[in-house]
């Protein structure tokens, strides 16, 4: 069972004090949700705030009030609107990491890269996107310190302070997607007047200026590192988004701020090391490697959770969703095949997700190793590696990394339809990775990120962390170019990767192809313009303030 906020985050979305805002379209986005209560009313002691705090927290993992079946935004399906889900395909889905066997309207045009403007997965992400602003500017709105004072106790206002804080948090976390998606968009926040002028069109670089300022500001004022309530985000997870944002300053502003990236990937990383050592769980069980153990369905307790720097919670029992990992877990896993589904740890398969060849050759024929990487989990029995055929299941390989099993291999939830694996947004791995890639591009110190690399790769061939392996590189193997293929191997399936190659020049471009890219079964380069997304046509019409992306 997972800890308090769970109980909290229940209450609130189940409740009818706090539902109704639907952000589809701009006009919406400085509206106050439509409270059948009062704000004097729900934000009434310490207790309220952390009840609407936990909506803010539950953005990320549900789609609405009433179960996984219902939608807080309109214009797409609830379960595929999942801010998880959504994010994910759009991180994944458009690279060689993952393609999908469905057709319903927009899915297969992620991973063919001809989406436009009118595309419904498009339109229902923005508007997760914006919904998750919108609920945190409410929130702080009545954050203010007149109202935390005129309402809770005065030892209470410190608390409702680090409430606000992490508010500022998941806000700036929603409009950093924004910048890594769409670059240019809308903007409000708390400070804007409800009801007033149609929002303003912000360009990428001010919406950039913006989320570093209120990442640098929020960073002192969370909770110090590993002290916070568990999936509540603290000091290291600022640092953490940071990191992310600084690693990927080059392509959003035209800047490289790599030293930058380091500098933060380090300050995450030294909040979740021991005696000095990062923190990579190294303990392997029953069902599942030292690794894989960071996936499974008990990854809210230690060992792996103390790897995890802001985990995404679900639960089978209590945060139902069809996104989020049980989108994961089910969507990669055969309907028809029983010996899968019970690996997984499910009675069920919706016959979906699978990787590409190009994935698959990374783990198995890089540099000709004889060695098992054991984070490269496929499954392969009834299942081809060569894909003739999107829309077919059984061409491309299943991807067996997010399970809803314990530790000690059981299933969990009665039904085994949900998932109770917890999402990591923020991993020590990837703080570590982003340091090295800062050094291998010369703005960090190699000895140390060549020494966060072969600890990373010596527990991924299952040898000590700590002690020279086989496994390791050495200082001239460390290039930007390895660390990427790397970045693949550690970080698939977790939506870092069309980021990645947008970095480093590979995602629309001839310098990289794999199977499907661009609509033919070879790949081919498309047009730069699929960088970003276009801004939904929709939006364009409510608000003539906007601007659509070149090329759209």
């Amino acid at each position: 069972m997972k800890k308090s906020l769970y109980r909290g985050l229940t209450a609130l979305t189940l409740s009818t004090a706090l539902v109704g805002l639907s952000t589809s379209c701009t006009k919406d986005l400085d509206q106050t949700p439509k409270y059948e209560l009062t704000p004097d009313k729900v934000y009434t002691g310490l207790a309220g705030y952390k009840q609407v705090l936990a909506k803010l927290y539950g953005g990320f993992a549900l789609t609405g009030p009433s179960g996984p079946g219902s939608g807080d935004i309109v214009g797409i399906d609830a379960g595929t609107s999942d801010y998880i889900r959504q994010w994910w395909s759009a991180q994944e889905l458009t690279t060689d990491e993952a393609v999908i066997a469905w057709n319903d309207p927009g899915v297969q045009e992620w991973h063919r890269m001809n989406w436009d403007a009118s595309d419904p997965l498009t339109r229902g992400f923005y508007s997760r996107l914006y919904y998750e602003i919108a609920i945190c500017n409410e929130f702080l709105r009545e954050a203010t310190d007149d109202k935390l004072s005129s309402r809770l106790g005065s030892g209470e206002v410190a608390q409702g302070k680090l409430f606000r804080a992490e508010a500022r948090f998941l806000r700036a976390v929603a409009y950093s997607h924004v910048i890594d998606l769409f670059g240019n968009g809308p903007f409000v926040t708390e400070k804007d007047a409800v009801g007033g002028s149609l929002p303003p069109y912000n360009t990428r670089q001010q919406l950039y200026n913006f989320v570093e300022s209120e990442l640098l500001a929020v960073a002192g004022d969370l909770a110090p590192a590993r002290t916070n309530e568990y999936g509540r985000v603290d000091q290291a997870a600022a640092h953490g988004m940071l990191a992310k944002l600084y690693l990927n300053a080059g392509v959003y502003t035209g800047t490289a701020q790599y030293a930058k990236a380091a500098t933060e990937a380090k300050l995450a990383i030294d909040g979740y090391s021991t005696g000095g050592t990062p923190y990579l769980n190294t303990t392997a069980s029953t069902a599942a490697s030292a690794y894989g153990r960071v996936f499974l369905a008990d990854n809210n307790v230690a060992p792996a959770k103390d790897e995890i720097i802001w985990p995404v919670i679900f639960d089978v029992n209590n945060v139902q969703s069809y996104g989020g990992t049980t989108f994961l877990v089910n969507g990669a896993t055969s309907g028809a095949d029983a010996a899968w589904q019970r690996l997984v740890g499910q009675s069920t398969g919706w016959g979906g997700l699978r990787t590409t060849s190009a994935l698959f050759d990374k783990f198995f024929l890089a540099g000709g190793d004889t060695l098992r990487d054991r984070r490269g989990r496929f499954y392969t029995r009834g299942q081809t590696l060569a894909i003739n055929d999107l829309s077919q299941f059984t061409q491309g390989l299943g991807v067996v990394k997010f399970r809803n099993v314990t530790s000690a291999g059981t299933g969990v939830g009665a039904p085994l339809n949900f998932s109770s694996v917890d999402f990591p947004m923020l991993r020590v791995a990837d703080m570590m990775l982003i340091y090295a890639e800062a050094a291998a591009r010369g703005n960090a110190d190699r000895a140390t990120a060549l020494g966060y690399v072969n600890r990373i790769r010596r527990r991924a061939f299952g040898f000590p962390v700590g002690t020279t392996s086989s496994a390791d590189i050495t200082d001239t193997q460390m290039t930007a170019d390895f660390i990427l293929d790397e970045r693949a191997r550690e970080m698939h399936w977790e939506g870092t990767r069309r980021s990645d190659l947008i970095r480093y020049g590979k995602f629309t471009e001839n310098t990289y192809l794999w199977p499907w890219k661009g609509g033919v079964a070879a790949g081919q380069a498309v047009d730069a313009k699929y960088k970003l997304f276009p801004i939904p046509a929709s939006d364009l019409t409510a608000n003539p303030n906007l601007r659509q992306n070149p090329g759209y």
